[in-house]
């Protein structure tokens, strides 16, 4: 039976794409059915990150009811499976957002996971995907700005009949982060199931449109991605046996961002 978590956050920029993106090819390497779904319609990112801009077939058109469930998923990094949504704005007139609880309907007995990467903000479309989810997971960045929009997106989702079941620190710095961490959680109401470093290699990593947690598996963000799957998987993760190996061009960076030569 499918667990489906929507990842949401109350603005754009925390890193909430990228957060879904590791986190389902993190439990996909955990052997777990996975499928990530893009559900920010109007502003679709999870298939430009992941190469799959040219995407014949998408939540677009299934959800405008041109093509079925089928089609429009692909196959990911570490097996996860994608369904991304079109970069068009026209595929975006046509979709009828209501036609998600249909789409999750068919993915009941497909998959142990799915993690829909919710539109920022507050709109008519990114309330839906609030609903139908079994939980929504917060994005937030250590920012004041970043953690009130993320308690507002936890009232609206409880006002539409969702849970929020925890939260993701996303991009924080060395400085401070266990009286953050205690802040975020008071201030929220829920648990940090995970904090991820802020992380010059996420970033390269999506230059090569691959998930940091497989380009460059060695390194911080990486490993705090597969401790948060294995988290929320309820299994306990071996760190000892993953690779350290982060790579020439990953040292590259580290000594880049830190002026070294």
């Amino acid at each position: 039976m499918i667990r489906a978590y929507t990842i949401a956050s109350g603005k754009g920029g925390t890193g909430k794409t990228t957060v879904t993106i590791n986190l389902g090819a993190a439990l996909a390497k955990l052997g777990l059915e996975t499928y990530i779904m893009d559900a920010d319609i109007g502003m679709a990112n999870i298939g430009l990150l992941l190469g799959l801009e040219d995407a014949p077939v998408t939540i677009h058109e299934v959800l405008a009811g041109k093509a079925s469930l089928d089609e429009a998923i692909y196959d990911g990094p570490n097996g996860v499976k994608v369904l991304p949504s079109g970069i068009s704005l026209q595929g975006f007139q046509h979709a009828n957002p209501d036609r998600f609880r249909d789409i999750l309907h068919d993915l009941v007995n497909r998959c142990d996971y799915l993690l829909i990467d919710a539109p920022a903000g507050i709109s008519r479309d990114g309330v839906i995907p609030l609903a139908i989810a079994d939980e929504v997971i917060l994005v937030v960045n250590p920012e004041v700005s970043s953690i009130v929009d993320a308690l507002k997106t936890k009232v609206l989702t409880e006002v539409v009949g969702g849970h929020v079941c925890c939260a993701i620190l996303n991009r924080a710095g060395s400085e401070h982060t266990s009286m953050i961490q205690s802040k975020l959680e008071k201030t929220l109401g829920v648990k940090l199931v995970g904090v991820v470093p802020e992380d010059p290699n996420v970033r390269v990593a999506a230059v090569y449109k691959t998930p940091v947690v497989m380009k460059f598996p060695g390194t911080e963000a990486s490993r705090a991605f597969r401790r948060i799957a294995a988290n929320i998987a309820g299994i306990a993760l071996d760190e000892g046996a993953e690779t350290s190996t982060e790579g020439f061009v990953s040292r590259f960076v580290k000594i880049l961002f830190r002026g070294k030569k």
